[in-house]
């Protein structure tokens, strides 16, 4: 009778937590996509800033000899280099971030689904 009795309640209490439980598995993740993307962004923007300030300083250098015409084009070749790492680390951040949200928000939905919550 108290086996019975404890098996039931127990059934009652995980029903009664598992939406909470959905709730936070699918938060983890989006947290855990959010700072991957993050962290994607950060490697891509200092690769970026590494790769033209090296171009800079052939750029100065070159200067320096006068080659302006060459100087001028390697600045305008890092500048472009970092944009696009710049610009590409940003994509793939938005795109784990939308991804995380997508995930969380389905796992809400499926839990409220199951466990009769309001749509």
């Amino acid at each position: 009778m108290k086996t019975a009795l404890i098996l039931t309640g127990s059934l009652l209490i995980l029903l009664a937590a598992s939406p909470l439980l959905a709730q936070d598995r699918g938060g983890r993740i989006d947290e855990r996509l959010d700072n991957r993307g993050e962290r994607i962004n950060e490697r891509l923007d200092q690769r970026g800033e590494r790769i033209n300030e090296r171009l800079d300083q052939r750029s100065d250098r070159l200067e320096a000899h006068g080659h302006d015409k060459a100087a001028a084009h390697l600045d305008r070749k890092g500048d472009r280099i970092e944009n696009r790492l710049d610009r590409k680390g940003d994509r793939v951040e938005n795109r784990l971030d939308q991804r995380g949200d997508r995930i969380a928000n389905s796992r809400d939905h499926r839990a409220d689904r199951r466990h009769g919550g309001n749509h």
